[in-house]
């Protein structure tokens, strides 16, 4: 019997991803032109090579591709601008990624399930996301709406790492084995698979926006790379992919 649902935010439950790149394009630019990096990314770009990570992590990894060392101090200060950036943006126009918010009431009026969510998200975002979605409703959730990487681990760590989930499992007094995660990225689908936690992969955004031959990608990747139990098109087919996990557990 599955113990906790732990949902990813960005482009599972809400289709936050493209907006929060919108805002941080700018910035991630602004970062390299001072650094003298000659690179400006595209949002597709910056999207395409980050997506799953938050900014302190892409601003880590962009300093060991393109040689440049930034101070602490300068780094939590971008981290924290990035993070008013995009709040702003999801409050203004962030929309819930088809179907979610149907299936998270469902869950909650059945009250078999409790639920969570884990995200690599700045907890300021998460929360902006739930809120203009309709789904920052406390009684979804358990006491604190989010776990989220960005400022509860000392040091911050970003997905693929596990150390989230395996933090939100400890608080939430569960083994990681019986709990389900529902998470869109390659990032987020190897954080779970490492730390234990059987996934559904969700592949619905990728048709949105790439089209049905990087929805398919995706699937492959899901499957193979990070070893998801099912494979999630639309929100519609969550009862029925919580059964194949709950199946698998079994046997």
């Amino acid at each position: 019997m599955v113990k906790y649902i732990l949902f990813d935010c960005d482009n599972t439950l809400v289709l936050s991803e493209r907006l929060a790149f919108e805002a941080c394009t700018e910035l991630t630019n602004e970062v390299l032109k001072a650094y003298n990096v000659d690179k400006a990314f595209t949002v597709h770009e910056l999207l395409t090579d980050y997506v799953g990570m938050n900014f302190r992590g892409m601003l880590v990894k962009m300093q060991e591709i393109y040689k440049f060392t930034m101070p602490q101090a300068e780094l939590d200060k971008y981290v924290g601008t990035e993070v008013d950036r995009v709040v702003a943006k999801l409050l203004e126009k962030a929309v819930p990624c088809e179907g979610a918010p149907e299936q998270v009431e469902r869950i909650k009026q059945e009250g078999k399930i409790p639920m969570a969510v884990v995200s690599t998200s700045a907890k300021p975002r998460v929360i902006a996301s739930l809120v203009k979605t309709g789904m920052g409703n406390g009684r979804y959730w358990s006491d604190d709406p989010a776990f989220s990487a960005a400022p509860t681990l000392d040091p911050p760590s970003s997905k693929p790492d596990p150390a989230i989930y395996l933090h939100a499992c400890k608080v939430l007094g569960v083994k990681p084995e019986d709990c389900v995660a529902v998470e869109d990225s390659k990032s987020g689908a190897t954080a779970a698979m490492r730390a234990g936690i059987p996934c559904i992969g969700y592949v619905g955004v990728y048709g949105l926006e790439d089209g049905e031959e990087k929805m398919k990608q995706m699937e492959q990747v899901l499957s193979e790379q990070c070893k998801c139990k099912v494979i999630m098109r639309n929100w519609s087919e969550f009862p029925e992919c919580m059964k194949t996990v709950e199946a698998a557990a079994q046997l």
